[in-house]
């Protein structure tokens, strides 16, 4: 197997289509999907094995070990390796799919917003900027019970605000730092600022928060 992530780059890297569609973002989330699946049944194949990525395939007299399958354990191995790096690129290549659509959907917000009553957008008139949207909540998850609701717009998280906010990393990385701790969240929600409490943590669903953000432009 070659290690070749051409075809998943493709979508992204194509300089006559700089824009991206939802259709793009759901083909490259299948390909991640069908990536993990490969990656899980080749993971599968080792432990069958009973050996690892790393587990000693030569017995105590320096020969090839003859209890176990050496052929399928090396192309394991391998497509594993290559599949891990298809998935980091895949991965990028998502992040990057997500902000070119939000620039999209930002241009039309701002022509939208153009023909929006006077009334309407005088409303937000003394509220700091929104860098990002609360766009999934699931029942039961940390971001539920802190009252997070879809279509949030974040203001404030923990130390990340709109004059500091430059990618969802930001976000991620104050997440993984305040597992356990409680975080200031302040959204706006109806034309109403609202401050909560969040306190990232492990739950029975995936993430230590239980919900999707996305980024967006300052209105």
């Amino acid at each position: 197997m070659q290690c070749n992530n051409q075809e998943i780059t493709m979508i992204m890297t194509d300089q006559n289509n700089p824009e991206a569609s939802v259709d793009d973002v759901k083909n490259l989330i299948k390909k991640k999907d069908d990536i993990e699946e490969q990656i899980q049944a080749y993971y599968d194949v080792l432990e069958d094995q009973g050996v690892g990525l790393t587990g000693d395939l030569i017995d105590a007299e320096g020969y090839p070990r003859s209890d176990v399958n050496l052929y399928q354990i090396r192309n394991a191995r391998h497509n594993i390796s290559c599949l891990q790096n298809d998935h980091k690129a895949i991965m990028v290549d998502i992040e990057d799919a997500l902000h070119r659509l939000h620039a999209r959907e930002k241009v039309k917000r701002r022509e939208d917003q153009a023909w929006m009553p006077e009334e309407t957008t005088e409303r937000r008139d003394g509220l700091p900027p929104a860098f990002a949207r609360v766009d999934a909540v699931t029942q039961g998850s940390p971001a539920s019970a802190a009252g997070l609701k879809v279509g949030d717009e974040v203001i404030e998280f923990g130390s990340v605000n709109s004059g500091n906010f430059q990618s969802l990393h930001n976000i991620a990385s104050v997440v993984q730092h305040s597992e356990g701790k409680s975080l200031r969240v302040t959204v706006v929600r109806e034309g109403q600022k609202a401050n909560m409490s969040l306190t990232p943590q492990r739950w029975s669903g995936q993430g230590l928060m239980g919900c999707k953000i996305v980024p967006m432009p300052p209105p």
